[in-house]
């Protein structure tokens, strides 16, 4: 097949780790050079970018980008793990549901900056060791709390059944926001123990669930298709603005060199750098004095 450069946006399916899903596409594609852009737990669905070949090296801009979720929390029990694969750890089953007026004002509470304490069942490092691998062991640790940017949060639908009712909404959220927690603090400011029951990843950057695949296609794509398939690494940057060099520029960007252009750059932002046949080459950083300075090189 050759070797494949793009990105591949996937439609996770339920019961796979990000990492089998990694696994599953170096197979298909017969490729090494294979990486996903942020973790999705197994029970979630959704929209997964994967990066082959070359564009594993923009894999960390994409994990930076903000994430778009539906999620559905269930009120009257909290679990072990803040979804519905852990055990009971409380029930208070609901006699009198809230009203939706009170499910709105909840929401409300956790727009803009908020601060979470990663769950136990999480990959978050704590001396040494994941947190899952902790609970597993039955050991509770102190975590460090993080403050994460609840940018959108919008009821989707309220259903006031009892004992169990359920929430769901959907939310735009900063990198590193468990929205398992959220789920779990909203249901908690309106009195009841929560877990998530249902949650779906429907944006990760740039890419929505519109333009997902699934395994069932991609597993029938011929080496022609891979190659067509696959959307180019900068699909996945259009946020940074766009410079076009000549070759002399160019040259020196690839040598990992600064330069000066005559346009007028912001201090720090990042800039998608082309060459004259339209050819993404770089991605650099405007420095004083519109001064680029190269930050990763695609082309060379």
């Amino acid at each position: 097949m050759g070797k494949l450069t793009g990105i591949l946006v996937l439609n996770k399916p339920k019961g796979m780790t990000s990492h089998d899903c990694v696994l599953a596409v170096r197979k298909l594609a017969k490729t090494k050079k294979v990486g996903h852009t942020g973790t999705l737990d197994p029970e979630v669905t959704g929209v997964l970018p994967i990066c082959l070949g070359r564009a594993t090296k923009i894999a960390q801009f994409l994990t930076e980008k903000e994430k778009e979720y539906i999620a559905e929390v269930k009120l009257g029990y909290a679990t072990t793990t803040e979804d519905h694969t852990g055990d009971v750890i409380e029930e208070k089953p609901v006699d009198h549901p809230p009203t939706e007026q009170a499910v709105l004002e909840a929401l409300s509470q956790f727009m803009g900056e908020i601060e979470q304490t990663p769950p136990m069942y999480s990959a978050v490092k704590v001396k040494g060791k994941r947190l899952y691998e902790w609970a597993r062991e039955g050991i509770e640790i102190e975590r460090p709390s993080r403050r994460v940017v609840i940018h959108r949060l919008k009821l989707v639908r309220y259903d006031p059944v009892l004992p169990y009712p359920t929430i769901t909404f959907k939310v735009l959220c900063s990198k590193g926001t468990y929205v398992r927690t959220l789920g779990v603090d909203i249901g908690r400011t309106l009195g009841f123990p929560a877990h998530l029951s249902s949650l779906v990843r429907t944006r990760s950057g740039p890419f929505t669930l519109a333009q997902c695949v699934t395994f069932d296609e991609i597993k029938t794509w011929s080496p022609a298709e891979w190659v067509e398939q696959l959307l180019p690494m900068d699909a996945a940057l259009t946020n940074y603005p766009k410079v076009e060099l000549d070759w002399d520029k160019i040259k020196r960007v690839k040598h990992g060199q600064a330069i000066r252009v005559s346009q007028r750059l912001e201090e720090d932002e990042l800039y998608r750098v082309y060459d004259p046949y339209g050819q993404f080459t770089a991605l650099c950083c405007g420095q004083r004095s519109s001064v680029l300075k190269p930050v990763k090189v695609f082309e060379t």
